[in-house]
C-alpha cells in the first residue's frame, strides 16, 4: 500500500525507490514493538533486535510479490538467493535505523502534507478530485481503516525525511557535467580493417591427440546434468475443440436469443446551437442566457434551412459551430439526460425547444436518422460458428480437466489411461533438466528443446514437479499443473539418466570444432597483431586494406561493434593518423584514426545528464549517510544472520 501512495509524490521517488518502499512494504505497517521477542537474533540496531520470525515475513512477502508478477515464470530457485536475502536483511536493518533517526529527532509530517498526499492518488479521486467515498472504499479492499492508514503513512513520510534532503540537495558538479558532454559527443572518423577468424581456419590443425588432451583436461565442462525423458498429457483449448461439431440448429437458436448483438441500432445525425452557462452563474447570467436561447429557438423553428447559419453565428460550441453545429452521428447512450431525449424523441429536420445541459443550453435539429437494422444469419454464420464452439469448448475443457485430474490418480504408475479416458495424446520428450532443456545434441532423440511443447516443458512448475521425490524417484503420475486458465498439463518422468560426462566419440566433433574456432582466432589476432605494428612503425603511409571512413561518437556507433568503437575511442587525439588493434568476438580488428572533432551538445540531453550524474551523487551520499548512521546507531549483523541468508531452516525446539 505505501509504495502504491508514494510512488505518486514526485520528491519522494528518488528515495523510496531506493530504500524505504522495499522494506515498508515488505514489513507492514504494524509497530515496531510488536515483533516477537522469542524469536532468534538476525541484527541489532541501538540494541533493538530484528527476529527471524520479522525476516521470515518479509522474506514471505517479497517471494509473493515475485510470484503475482512473473506469473507461471515464478522460479524460487532462480529469485530466492543468497544475495536477494542478504538484500532483504538490510533492508529491514534501514528501515530500522531510519525509524530510530525520525524518531531521535523528533521528524514529523503535519496534517496539509498528510492530506495533500492522500488527495493526490489517483486512485482515491473522482474526476481529478479527492473523493472521500473512494477513498474508504480503497482502504475498506485493503481490510484498513482511515485511523490506521493515516498514522502509518505520517510514520512513513516521517522516516522519508531522513534522507530526503540528501537526495535533493545532490548536484553534479559543472565541469563533472560538462567533461562527460564531451566525451559522450565528441566525434571520431575512423577506418578499420578485419581479420576473420574463419579466413584462417583451413591453415590450424587439430590432431586426435589435441582433442584427447582437451577432453582430459577439461571433462568438468562436458558434464551433461542429469536429465529425465518426460511423458506428458496437455490439455489447452485445441485440445477441447478438437472434434466439436456445430449444428445448424444450434446456430440458429443462437442467432434468436443474440439478435441484438448482430444489428445495428438507429443513428441520429444532429446539430445544435450552444450556449454557455457556467455552473453557478448568477441569476442575472441565467436569465440573459434563456433569453438569447428562446430567440435564437424561434428563429430556428421558422427556418429551419437557416439552422446550420445560424450555429455557426450563434453556437457557443467551438467543436461544431465552425460546421454549423452537427455533432456527427450519434447512437443510443452516447449522449444522456435531456440532450438525448431530445434528439431521440423528435422527427427529421424538426428542431426542438431549450434543452438545459450540465454544459449549456441547447436547440436541436435532427439532420439525418438511419433505422436499426439485423444483420441476417448468412451474413454473421462464421462469427456465430467461431462463438458457438468456444462455448461448447469451455464446457468440454471443464469436463476434461475434471476427468483428467481423476484420472491421473486412478493408476499413479502410468499416464496411459488417463490419456485414453479423456481422449488426449500422450507425448514423450527427452533432455529436462532442474535448470531448463538441455539442446538437442546433449538429449537426444526426442529433444523437448525441439518439440513444439518445449515453453511448457521449460516452464519452472513443471520443472519443479518433476524433480520433486514421488514424479523423480517414484515415477509417479504428477497432479493436474495449471499453467494458465486454458492450459494445463500432467507428466510422468519415464526414465532417468544421472549427470555424467559423455564418451571421447561423442564429443569428439564438438572439441575438434571448439578447437579449431580458438585456433582460428590465434591465428587472426597474429596476423592482425604483425599488421598493427607495421601500420604503427609507419603511420605516415598509405593504409592497406582498410574500410571507408566513418564518422562514430559515443552515443552514436553506427554499426561498428562496441569493443571496436571503444578502442577508438580510447586513442590519443594528439597522434593522428592513430592506430590501435581489439579483439571483436573471434575476429581482430584494426582502427585507425583520422580526425577527432567536437560534437554538438543538445540542451535536453544535457538537462537529462545532469539529472542522472545528480541522482547517482545523491545516491552514494545516501549510502555513506547510512553507513555512518549504522555506526552511530551500533548496527550489529549477528552470526545467526549467516542461515538465513544461507537459505538455511532454523532447527525445531526441543
Amino acid at each position: 500500500m505505501f509504495e502504491f501512495i508514494r510512488s505518486h509524490r514526485r520528491w519522494m521517488q528518488f528515495i523510496l525507490l531506493i530504500l524505504i518502499v522495499p522494506s515498508f512494504f515488505l514489513v507492514g505497517i504494524q509497530g515496531y514493538d510488536s515483533f516477537m521477542r522469542q524469536e532468534p537474533e538476525l541484527a541489532t540496531v541501538d540494541g533493538q533486535p530484528i527476529s527471524r520470525a520479522e525476516f521470515d515475513q518479509a522474506h514471505r512477502n517479497q517471494l509473493e510479490q515475485f510470484r503475482q508478477r512473473m506469473g507461471a515464470q515464478f522460479d524460487p530457485a532462480v529469485i530466492d538467493t543468497p544475495a536477494m536475502r542478504e538484500s532483504l536483511l538490510n533492508q529491514l536493518i534501514n528501515q530500522r535505523l531510519l525509524a530510530n533517526v525520525a524518531v531521535d529527532n523528533r521528524f514529523t509530517v503535519s496534517d496539509e502534507t498528510l492530506r495533500n498526499t492522500i488527495a493526490a492518488i489517483p486512485e482515491v479521486q473522482d474526476n481529478g478530485r479527492f473523493s472521500p467515498e473512494r477513498y474508504r472504499q480503497v482502504l475498506a479492499a485493503q481490510g484498513m481503516s482511515p485511523t490506521s492508514f493515516e498514522a502509518g503513512l505520517r510514520r512513513d513520510l516521517a522516516v522519508a525525511r531522513v534522507l530526503e534532503p540528501v537526495g535533493q540537495s545532490s548536484r553534479a558538479p559543472t565541469e563533472v557535467v560538462a567533461s562527460l558532454e564531451t566525451a559522450l559527443t565528441q566525434q571520431r572518423t575512423v577506418q578499420t580493417r578485419r581479420f576473420a577468424a574463419a579466413d584462417f581456419r583451413s591453415q590450424v590443425t587439430v590432431t586426435p591427440a589435441d582433442i584427447q588432451a582437451w577432453y582430459d583436461a577439461n571433462k568438468q565442462q562436458l558434464q551433461v546434468p542429469e536429465q529425465v525423458q518426460v511423458q506428458y498429457l496437455v490439455l489447452d483449448e485445441a485440445a477441447a475443440t478438437q472434434g466439436i461439431q456445430v449444428k445448424d440448429e444450434d446456430l440458429t437458436a443462437y442467432y434468436e436469443q443474440n439478435k441484438n448483438r448482430f444489428g445495428q441500432p438507429e443513428r441520429r445525425r444532429a446539430s445544435h446551437i450552444m450556449i454557455e452557462l457556467a455552473p453557478g452563474a448568477s441569476e442575472d447570467a441565467r436569465k440573459a442566457a434563456r433569453i438569447k436561447a428562446d430567440d435564437l429557438a424561434r428563429q430556428a423553428a421558422a427556418d429551419p434551412a437557416q439552422f446550420a447559419e445560424l450555429a455557426r453565428k450563434n453556437s457557443q460550441d467551438a467543436g461544431s459551430a465552425a460546421n454549423g453545429g452537427d455533432l456527427g452521428w450519434l447512437a443510443p447512450g452516447m449522449l444522456t439526460g435531456p440532450l438525448e431525449k431530445a434528439i431521440f424523441g423528435q422527427a427529421k429536420d424538426q428542431v426542438s425547444g431549450v434543452v438545459e445541459s450540465p454544459s449549456g443550453l441547447h436547440i436541436v435539429k435532427v439532420t439525418e436518422i438511419q433505422p436499426a437494422a439485423i444483420k441476417p444469419l448468412a451474413e454473421v454464420k462464421d462469427q456465430i460458428t467461431g462463438e458457438v464452439r468456444k462455448q461448447l469448448a469451455a464446457v468440454r475443457f471443464s469436463e476434461m480437466a475434471s476427468q483428467l485430474n481423476k484420472q491421473v490418480y486412478d493408476q499413479r504408475d502410468s499416464l496411459q489411461p488417463a490419456a485414453d479416458a479423456v481422449g488426449l495424446k500422450l507425448r514423450t520428450a527427452s533432455g529436462v533438466t532442474r535448470e531448463g532443456l538441455l539442446p538437442a545434441d546433449k538429449a537426444g532423440p526426442g529433444s523437448a528443446a525441439d518439440s513444439p511443447d518445449a515453453a511448457l516443458l521449460d516452464n519452472p512448475r513443471v520443472r519443479q514437479v518433476l524433480f520433486s521425490p514421488d514424479v523423480l524417484r517414484e515415477k509417479q503420475n504428477s497432479g493436474v499443473i495449471e499453467l494458465s486458465p486454458a492450459t494445463m498439463m500432467a507428466v510422468r518422468v519415464a526414465a532417468v539418466e544421472p549427470a555424467h560426462v559423455p564418451a571421447l566419440d561423442k564429443v569428439s566433433e564438438t572439441i575438434r570444432a571448439k578447437l579449431l574456432d580458438e585456433r582460428s582466432a590465434e591465428a587472426a589476432k597474429k596476423a592482425g597483431e604483425a599488421a598493427l605494428a607495421a601500420d604503427k612503425a609507419n603511420p605516415s603511409a598509405a593504409p592497406e586494406g582498410f574500410s571507408a571512413a566513418v564518422t562514430v561518437s559515443r552515443q552514436d556507433p553506427k554499426d561498428l561493434p562496441q569493443a571496436v568503437v571503444d578502442a577508438a575511442m580510447r586513442l590519443p587525439a594528439t597522434q593522428l593518423p592513430g592506430y590501435a588493434g581489439v579483439q571483436s568476438g573471434v575476429d581482430y580488428t584494426l582502427v585507425r584514426l583520422e580526425k577527432v572533432e567536437a560534437g554538438t551538445v543538445d540542451a535536453a540531453a544535457k538537462d537529462r545528464l545532469t539529472q542522472q550524474l545528480s541522482g547517482g551523487l545523491g545516491q552514494a551520499e545516501i549510502e555513506a549517510l547510512l553507513k555512518m548512521l549504522r555506526e552511530q546507531y551500533k548496527v550489529q549483523v549477528l552470526p545467526s544472520a549467516a542461515e538465513v541468508i544461507r537459505g538455511e531452516q532454523p532447527q525445531a525446539a526441543g
